[in-house]
């Protein structure tokens, strides 16, 4: 890399844990780049399609009949419209995967999801943090942030953390919530949104 130097702070978050929220206020603290949604924005441009189109696959795989159509279209038989396909998840994985190493590679940054921290598991700098809260404090949250019922909320929940599992697994072949695979693993119900942010703090303070 251009510069292994670079703090890089990678998040990954169970739905309604204050991922972004901690993310945010690390970055602001630390005064380095915030990549969340910069990295879909680039990716969308890399497959010249709007980015809501993309922001809609956020960590999840293709459904079974996306990943029919996608295939059976690319026959030589078949005419396809220009830039009608979605990627396949390997494609928009490996895509997503670049963008990350290059943000790594050029700044100081927090990423936000994407397997952040396996896709910079060499990077010399990097942080890999893992934030989750029971279910209950995670409704909650989506309550209020997205203005959902209660039983909206646990169906979003539900649904978020079966997608991230399966897209984490499929394309890294490791488990998305095993605390082994980061460095730092928080209970944000238990601790505090914010308090969370002054225990990275801490953590890159004692770490050297």
């Amino acid at each position: 890399m251009k510069n292994a130097s670079s703090l890089v702070i990678t998040i990954s978050r169970q739905l309604g844990s204050g991922g972004a929220c901690i993310g945010q206020q690390l970055a602001k603290r630390l005064d380095i780049f915030y990549a969340d949604r910069e990295i879909i924005d680039r990716a969308a441009q890399h497959f010249s399609v709007l980015e809501k189109d993309l922001a809609s696959r956020d960590e999840k795989k293709l459904s079974f009949w996306q990943s029919f159509i996608r295939t059976y279209a690319a026959a030589p038989d078949t005419y396809v419209k220009p830039q009608t396909l979605p990627p396949s998840d390997h494609e928009l994985f490996q895509t997503e995967s670049e963008i990350i190493l290059r943000i790594a590679g050029e700044r100081s940054a927090v990423i936000i999801g994407r397997c952040g921290a396996y896709v910079l598991r060499n990077h010399s700098n990097c942080v890999s943090v893992f934030l989750h809260a029971d279910r209950a404090f995670r409704k909650n949250r989506v309550m209020k942030l997205y203005n959902e019922t209660e039983e909206a909320a646990e169906k979003i929940i539900a649904r978020s953390d079966k997608e991230r599992a399966l897209y984490h697994h499929a394309a890294t072949g490791q488990e998305w919530a095993d605390a082994r695979r980061y460095h730092l693993s928080l209970a944000t119900d238990k601790i505090g949104v914010d308090r969370c942010v002054e225990c990275i703090l801490n953590y890159l303070t004692l770490r050297g």
